[in-house]
């Protein structure tokens, strides 16, 4: 799906990672992005009887083919999906939620276990401000494998090769061939 104009101004602005507000002029059309994703990902995890479907349907909701290499298993769940970037041989299991308005970008080779979290997207601790978005990217590296219920948090990087236990909240980047595990996640081995 093209973007209209406003459309494109809104996703820049999104991308460049400034605080959205609730307050914003472009608050109503952000709101319509998501309510459009929310249904798609209804229709998609309802109607999607085998992979193909499911990339179509997750095509149509980041507007972007998905290379046929990848398969993703439903329910899959976003917000806003239009951030969200795969490559290629990439396995996403069952129950995955995707929070992308911040970015999340999966590169090559990479595994994510069942009821993983993936959220770019925070608010403020103070109380009259906490209805603004906080905004920064997650970059999952090449080869890496994100184990089963496992959270990661705004502006962490996965090193290429790393394993994130299952279970582990992720609040900082993860070298590359490391092990974390915990909650905060720490490094328990190097691989």
């Amino acid at each position: 799906m093209p973007q209209t104009p406003t459309e494109a101004d809104l996703f820049a602005r999104l991308k460049s990672g400034v605080p959205f507000r609730k307050d914003d002029p472009a608050y109503g059309q952000f709101g319509e992005v998501v309510a459009r994703t929310i249904r798609l990902c209804v229709a998609m995890n309802a109607t999607a009887a085998d992979a193909a479907q499911v990339r179509q349907g997750l095509g149509e909701i980041i507007g972007a083919e998905i290379d046929p290499s990848t398969t993703i298993f439903p329910p899959f769940y976003t917000n806003f999906g239009r951030f969200i970037s795969l490559g290629k041989n990439v396995f996403i299991n069952h129950a995955c939620s995707f929070l992308d308005i911040g970015g999340i970008t999966i590169e090559d080779d990479v595994q994510i276990g069942p009821r993983v979290n993936l959220t770019s997207e925070n608010h403020p601790l103070d109380p009259l401000d906490r209805k603004t978005l906080l905004l920064s990217p997650i970059l999952i590296k090449r080869n890496a494998w994100i184990g089963a219920g496992a959270t990661i948090l705004p502006g962490v990087t996965v090193g290429e090769n790393a394993v994130v236990a299952a279970g582990a909240v992720v609040n900082r980047d993860v070298p590359p061939n490391a092990v974390v595990a915990g909650v905060p996640a720490k490094v328990v081995k190097a691989l």
